[in-house]
């Protein structure tokens, strides 16, 4: 299994800045206290299943809490023919580097 892109929490500020779609893979309760603003939420146990749903024209922008979710997330990503990147450090580095959040 080819290892995925992983990208820094800088890198991905500055493609969401540009458009680029971010995919948050934590379980309902940990997206609904805090995720990145415009996030798509799809459960990593879900996430082979719907990947259909997951824009396939652009690197999607995998995230979780501090990402080793995410990691697995962009494989199958990867697998289905997407491009994707894992976020390091997740919505807990993106938080703690000043980067604003929504609850739902």
């Amino acid at each position: 299994m080819a290892s995925v892109q992983e990208v820094d929490i800088a890198t991905l500020a500055r493609a969401r800045e540009s458009g680029a779609p971010v995919l948050d893979v934590r379980e309902a309760q940990e997206f609904s206290q805090a995720h990145v603003p415009g996030a798509q939420w799809i459960p990593l146990g879900e996430l082979a299943a719907r990947v259909a749903e997951v824009p396939a024209d652009t690197t999607v922008y995998v995230i979780c809490a501090s990402g080793n979710r995410s990691k697995r997330g962009a494989e199958i990503l990867e697998e289905s023919g997407r491009r994707a990147a894992s976020v390091a450090g997740g919505t807990t580095g993106w938080i703690r580097a000043g980067h604003p959040a929504e609850s739902s």
